[in-house]
């Protein structure tokens, strides 16, 4: 089995998902024949790498809401974060351009290092709040997940892999994605946000018994609710 899972390191919904699908993954009798695909995909390809306002400014901003709203949904967010024991430090979070780190994620892939360094991405930006559009910082992250920290900084100050982040893009458009994260199993089925666990046992048991290769992609779970929340991001997923 072959889940593909479009997502940006800038989106909260992004690694809750993760976290409950990993759950629903360690259940799973047939876990050790499920290959995870990491796809990118961009809610702001046009954020600034050298972003000054915090994130519940720009959150206010975006939605036209008071700070105080924007921290107070924020705070509800990292609360549901804390429920799969992820620590999110809104206050404190870097807001940036995350292209850079999505071209990593690919060059991570080639030397078989793509689930390490998309958790410690992940971990950067909502834990530990560093600025994932700075080269450097990026390369020690590189580091610390076993690659080669002078290989990757040569990676980075090229255009390499750039492609593969816009063809990861277009494959969104081309499957009408406008919001993150996406799960699609074996190009079948396919869970739009951070849907509770049941929700992927569901899918990952249905798929494991029927044939693989039904080319209509069904869509589970999606979040029916458009309401604001960080970055975009409502109920269960973040949008454009």
């Amino acid at each position: 089995m072959r889940i593909d899972i479009w997502s940006d390191y800038a989106c909260p919904f992004c690694y809750i998902g993760k976290r409950r699908l990993e759950h629903a993954l360690s259940q799973f009798p047939g876990r050790d024949k499920v290959e995870v695909v990491y796809r990118s995909f961009q809610l702001d390809p046009n954020a600034r790498t050298d972003e000054t306002r915090d994130i519940h400014e720009l959150l206010a901003g975006k939605y036209g809401m008071t700070r105080d709203k924007a921290k107070a949904m924020n705070e509800q967010l990292g609360e549901q974060a804390q429920g799969v024991g992820l620590e999110f430090n809104f206050d404190t979070i870097r807001s940036t351009n995350t292209f850079d780190a999505h071209r990593l994620s690919h060059y991570a892939a080639t030397e078989g290092k793509a689930p390490q360094m998309t958790e410690r991405l992940l971990r950067a930006y909502f834990t530990d709040s560093l600025n994932l559009g700075d080269r450097k910082v990026l390369a020690e992250l590189a580091a610390e997940v076993g690659l080669d920290q002078a290989k990757v900084t040569a990676v980075l100050d090229s255009e390499a892999y750039g492609d593969k982040v816009h063809a990861d893009i277009e494959q969104a458009q081309q499957l009408n994605i406008t919001g993150v994260p996406f799960f699609v199993f074996n190009n079948k089925y396919a869970v739009s946000g951070a849907q509770p666990g049941p929700v992927f046992t569901e899918v990952l048991d249905t798929v494991w018994a029927e044939e693989q290769n039904t080319p209509v992609l069904q869509v589970v779970g999606k979040p029916e609710s458009k309401a604001a929340a960080a970055d975009g991001c409502d109920d269960g997923s973040c949008s454009i």
